[in-house]
């Protein structure tokens, strides 16, 4: 994965941004051919600042970054930027999701530059889940462009100097951008050339949707590495710990991207303790997908269940122990 490692160097200057200077710590432990581990944090739907700082408690030290998610599934939460920022000084690094659903290309390059002068580096572009899934069914979405669009805008801020009309930008920012991937997706056909827009537009690394079936998962990877793409891309498997059968089940009819197969099923159907199984089974797919070529990390997804992470992380022999301070 060294051309992966070169050309996402290559790719992102190392200017000083928001009195930052230099790359990240995501953006590092990819460059040296390490293993990144980032997990998730929801803000909360209102402006209770400790429900934040008790999730970056549970998270710190455990992980190398932390998605803060965009208004996820549509419903209304602090704005990724401000809970960005909350982390930073709080000394756990953010990767900020940008959604397209609720913002046009000049409210999106504004909100990034904004980001940027917070000394937030890492963003992944999303276009966002419709907005009838929320709490607000009736507003008008936006949708002026979609997620690939934005990584080529954000790519052209950084690379290029200029805003996607063509003006210039004064003083660059410095973004490690960043994708989603659902490689269980259907039409299984576009799978890799949806991956190969994405990393054509300025992607230099991708978080899959939650893989559960590892053989399709090595399948679709290898036609990614024969297509040329795991050279440019570093990619971060999905793992979502599933609480019981129930939760596997409701996942499999209705989120989009997740195949889970018969047998995960069943062995979730057959234990008292779905909480430890479903752990037991994140633990083993990230010791498989670590095989995978290609894969070079992992993106623990334990939706409001953060206080799951550390003991995933810990059993997978990721990390050991919680460093004291931050890293």
């Amino acid at each position: 994965m060294e051309a992966a490692v070169s050309v996402a160097r290559a790719s992102c200057p190392q200017t000083e941004v928001g009195g930052h200077p230099g790359p990240g710590r995501l953006e590092q432990v990819l460059h040296s051919g390490g293993f990144a581990v980032t997990a998730e944090l929801g803000p909360p739907k209102g402006v209770d600042i400790e429900a934040i700082s008790r999730k970056i408690a549970l998270l710190k030290g455990w992980i190398d970054a932390a998605n803060v998610t965009d208004n996820q599934t549509a419903v209304v939460r602090v704005s990724s930027i401000a809970a960005s920022a909350l982390m930073l000084r709080e000394g756990l690094e953010p990767v900020m999701q940008m959604v397209a659903r609720d913002r046009n290309r000049i409210a999106i390059q504004s909100d990034m530059l904004g980001a940027a002068t917070l000394g937030i580096r890492n963003v992944l572009c999303l276009s966002g889940d419709h907005q009838t899934f929320g709490n607000e069914p009736g507003s008008a979405n936006v949708y002026d462009i979609d997620s690939i669009q934005m990584l080529a805008i954000l790519r052209g801020m950084r690379d290029d100097g200029k805003f996607a009309g063509g003006t210039p930008v004064e003083g660059r920012p410095g973004f490690f951008l960043g994708a989603a991937w659902s490689p269980d997706g259907e039409p299984r056909e576009v799978r890799v050339p949806r991956l190969a827009k994405k990393v054509r537009a300025g992607a230099q690394f991708i978080q899959t949707q939650g893989i559960y079936d590892v053989a399709a998962f090595r399948d679709v990877m290898k036609q990614a590495g024969d297509a040329g793409l795991l050279d440019k891309v570093a990619v971060l498997a999905g793992i979502i710990p599933l609480k019981g059968a129930g939760m596997a089940k409701f996942m499999r009819r209705n989120v989009a991207g997740i195949a889970i197969p018969d047998d995960v099923i069943k062995r979730m159907e057959g234990v008292k303790d779905g909480k430890e199984e479903g752990t037991k089974i994140a633990v083993e797919t990230i010791a498989q997908v670590r095989e995978i070529p290609g894969v070079r990390g992992v993106h623990v997804m334990a939706i409001e269940w953060e206080s799951k992470v550390s003991d995933i992380v810990r059993r997978a022999g990721l990390r050991q122990t919680q460093p004291p301070g931050s890293w």
